[in-house]
């Protein structure tokens, strides 16, 4: 976009009672943020759903001018914006109604033809919720997806760094402008970061710190990705809103399901309980349910050994399908007396280790 039309967005998204979805509702009326301030009042109030409180501040002059501020900081710090109508804009935040009108982004981010996970959780994650996040990351690497979180403690810091150590591009939302970082203590991994994908938000520099911030950004978080999964929750906190955000915008979600007793795994176990996400037991759950697939050239080589790679749950599978070729999921669980979704997850891991294929139909075979 040129800058004139940054300038008037900019003014646009500054005016108090006008968010992104009042914004694309006036600027697709008008055809433009320069046209909606300077189309007459009377014209903009004929438009479905805007009534004249939402216009009260819209022509204030002193809104142009913090935007010709907010200019200057986007240029001196070279900043990436991009309008919701623009082809550098996310694809899949163009389909979430309420995606910002403008988003802000510094690094290297490249979400073409990506995959896209965000990750979120906890802040004081637990031992065992750091451990599976991590081998979550690891075991999913093979498919170069792209890691989202909000740069936070706990659960997203340790999502970013898994995601950085196995040279995975990920992305941090922010709840703030550019030009600070919260928490302070995490600022030592932005140069990382930002060799590995970098950060994105919709606040200004101008923006005060403000904790309702948090909530708002998790829209981004959830509208980036085809799947958000949830490591660890209490019963109620941030996590769960960017679940019920993923599941509004027809995303999948994943939690990772704990003891009853465990107040850290109250919130997945209820999302799980009130089928609000899938289950996730083991890192191959997500490739299965989002139906990646890896390239032939990433496939993992048949080992010599078979049994020396197999566990007995898979020596079980492997030794049915072996004297009942070409079987679907429901009568491997059935024969094996195993539950379905345990043999999906099974199936996957033997396909990554190359000692079965897929085949039409849901169907499956010993290579």
């Amino acid at each position: 976009m040129t800058e004139t039309d940054l300038l008037y967005t900019l003014a646009l998204q500054h005016v108090p009672n006008i968010g992104d979805i009042i914004a694309k509702r006036l600027i697709q009326h008008c055809g433009s943020a320069e046209a909606v301030l300077k189309e007459k009042k009377q014209h903009l109030l004929k438009i479905d759903g805007i009534g004249s409180v939402i216009l009260g501040d819209l022509f204030g002059a002193h809104h142009l001018k913090e935007a010709e501020k907010e200019i200057e900081f986007i240029k001196s710090n070279n900043i990436e914006v991009s309008f919701f109508k623009d082809e550098n804009y996310p694809e899949k935040l163009k389909h979430c109604i309420d995606g910002p009108i403008l988003l802000f982004q510094s690094g290297a981010i490249n979400l073409k033809q990506q995959r896209i996970i965000s990750i979120v959780g906890a802040r004081k994650i637990t031992t065992s919720g750091m451990v599976f996040c991590e081998d979550l990351v690891e075991k999913l690497a093979i498919y170069n997806p792209v890691i989202v979180s909000g740069f936070a403690y706990g659960t997203d810091i340790t999502a970013h760094k898994t995601a950085i150590k196995h040279q995975l591009q990920t992305i941090g939302c922010l709840a703030h402008g550019l030009n600070q970082i919260y928490p302070k203590v995490h600022k030592r991994y932005m140069v990382d970061m930002e060799k590995n994908g970098g950060f994105f938000t919709d606040f200004w520099s101008s923006d005060g710190f403000d904790k309702n911030n948090f909530l708002k950004r998790n829209r981004i978080i959830a509208g980036l990705s085809e799947a958000a999964i949830v490591i660890e929750s209490a019963e109620k906190g941030g996590s769960l809103v960017t679940a019920d955000i993923a599941n509004s915008y027809n995303r999948d979600v994943f939690a990772v399901p704990g003891r009853t007793t465990d107040l850290q795994s109250t919130g997945c176990n209820n999302l799980i309980k009130h089928q609000k996400a899938h289950m996730l037991t083991n890192p191959f759950d997500v490739p299965y349910i989002l139906n990646w697939k890896l390239e032939e050239d990433t496939k993992p080589a048949i080992q010599k050994q078979l049994f020396v790679e197999l566990d007995d749950t898979e020596k079980v599978i492997y030794n049915y399908l072996k004297e009942n070729d070409k079987q679907q999921l429901d009568g491997i669980s059935i024969n094996c007396s195993l539950p379905i979704f345990k043999v999906a997850s099974v199936l996957l891991n033997m396909e990554l280790k190359g000692v079965i294929r897929p085949l039409p139909g849901k169907l499956f075979e010993v290579i």
